[in-house]
């Protein structure tokens, strides 16, 4: 469905990598930074686990420990200089799992055991457990459907071209394609919570919060999940989404579709 569409309808994507934000040496400072991160999160994940009930949980985090030491490893390999600039594209991928695991995959995690946790004033047997992460699973899955039907009708109609509109037209066309997503994601959330609250006995409003916040991060990530898939795309289609050697952004050239080797 993309390849109809050219290299000006995604320049605004490109605005991150001008600013730098996603340059591969930021890139590369930010994988190399997750790795304690990621560490830290591995240790709240075996600590709690230690006190829930969650069906499987040692299986669950030592999946999930493996899976983050093997991208621990790859993040420090590529937050080196001669290995990112000549593979920037593989780089970027890295960032977008890494990403995920860190911010989605973890804090699910967190919240699951949290609420398997025996000792927090919440009551949970392994069906309920399970339900919930179903549930949870499930709405997720179709806040990502949603999520990408939404980027790719703001693809289609124009918004991620420089200089299409003018950006007070921009940002009210982007209010507005959000509504959609909004109910989605309320309806998913709200669903969630209530699912809880009737499953589950919440005496501390510590662990509410906690859980609370565990979800909202996670459909934050599913949320600019497409945009980062899009990016990666552009990378590999285009060459001005790309840095040189020297580590300057490459020139827009509209002629241009496929990605030079």
């Amino acid at each position: 469905m993309l390849k109809n569409l050219s290299e000006s309808d995604f320049m605004v994507l490109r605005k991150p990598l001008q600013s730098g934000r996603q340059s591969p040496g930021s890139l590369g400072a930010v994988l190399f930074l997750s790795i304690f991160l990621q560490a830290l999160l591995l240790f709240l994940e075996y600590y709690i686990g230690g006190y829930s009930v969650y069906p499987n949980q040692k299986k669950v985090f030592s999946v999930h420990l493996w899976m983050s030491s093997i991208l621990a490893v790859l993040s420090l390999i590529y937050a080196f200089s001669f290995i990112y600039m000549k593979s920037q594209k593989n780089q970027y991928l890295l960032g977008i799992i890494v990403s995920q695991n860190l911010f989605g995959v973890s804090t699910f995690i967190l919240a699951l055991f949290i609420l398997g946790t025996g000792e927090t004033g919440v009551k949970a047997d392994a069906k309920s457990l399970l339900t919930f992460t179903c549930v949870t699973l499930l709405f997720g899955v179709l806040f990502f459907i949603a999520t990408s039907i939404r980027f790719y009708i703001l693809l289609q109609r124009g918004h991620f071209r420089i200089g299409s509109k003018k950006d007070e037209l921009r940002e009210r066309f982007e209010t507005k394609s959000y509504l959609p997503i909004v109910i989605v994601a309320s309806t998913g959330f709200l669903f969630i919570m209530q699912h809880l609250f009737k499953t589950f006995e919440l005496a501390d409003i510590e662990i509410m919060f906690m859980i609370v916040l565990a979800m909202i991060i996670y459909f934050t990530m599913i949320f600019v999940l497409p945009e980062q898939l899009v990016i990666l795309y552009c990378k590999f289609r285009f060459d001005s989404l790309n840095y040189s050697k020297k580590g300057r952004l490459k020139p827009f050239n509209s002629r241009r579709k496929n990605v030079r080797n």
